[in-house]
């Protein structure tokens, strides 16, 4: 993300686009484009820039949305014992500026704001209309699934009691005859590995007798 420092009306300001600051008051109108030449540092593309004590070439532009003044500060005087009090309210002239681009100390633009949206009545009036229109939506949604949870639970209470234990000892049925036959499965698969390991020790026995009856062809020297 690049960024700027400037100075202007006595304050350094840390800026950077599609941004909008409170700042000292300027002369000029509302809607101009404005300049700040006196830059005191630069970042941007991991690159930096500090100035001694300004960037000279460097600017950052910006236009001014409203002259107007800050809120109120109450001033409170007293004297002890004389008898004195002081109240009174000041209210600082500021100017709403938006900061547009930011130019490097070569000229080259660093980066550049996307267009301001104009925000009217009516948009915002369709925004809070559509805010309103989604809450609504799921207000119903939830009303309807409380409707759905009552009508289930009103099915399940009118069903019969006898209905509810048959369905129950045939589920307990299943589920019986389900292990039954797991279990013979089981079984059955242990007398198969046990018949194919009788099988194959005594292929294993067969070879060793044909082996041991082979005897090495010798020629007794004289």
């Amino acid at each position: 993300m690049s960024f700027a420092i400037i100075q202007t009306g006595g304050k350094q300001y840390k800026v950077s686009t599609s941004e909008i600051l409170k700042i000292e008051r300027l002369n000029d109108k509302e809607g101009k484009t404005v300049e700040f030449k006196n830059v005191l540092f630069l970042n941007y593309d991991k690159n930096t820039e500090i100035g001694n004590p300004n960037i000279q070439g460097a600017k950052v532009e910006a236009t001014i949305l409203k002259n107007t003044k800050n809120k109120t500060i109450l001033v409170f005087k007293k004297r002890r014992r004389k008898n004195s009090r002081k109240k009174y309210g000041h209210r600082q002239p500021i100017s709403l500026i938006r900061i547009t681009k930011i130019f490097s100390k070569d000229g080259k633009l660093i980066s550049q704001a996307e267009p301001q949206k104009q925000i009217t009545k009516e948009i915002v009036k369709g925004e809070q209309a559509r805010k309103e229109q989604i809450l609504e939506a799921k207000k119903t949604k939830i009303e309807e699934q409380k409707r759905i949870k009552k009508t289930l639970k009103k099915i399940e209470s009118n069903v019969d009691p006898e209905r509810k234990i048959k369905a129950e000892e045939t589920r307990k049925q299943q589920e019986e005859a389900a292990t039954k036959y797991n279990e013979q499965e089981r079984k059955n698969l242990e007398t198969a590995q046990q018949k194919l390991k009788l099988k194959t020790k005594k292929s294993d026995a067969g070879k060793k007798k044909i082996v041991t009856k082979k005897k090495s062809l010798t020629t007794k020297k004289k």
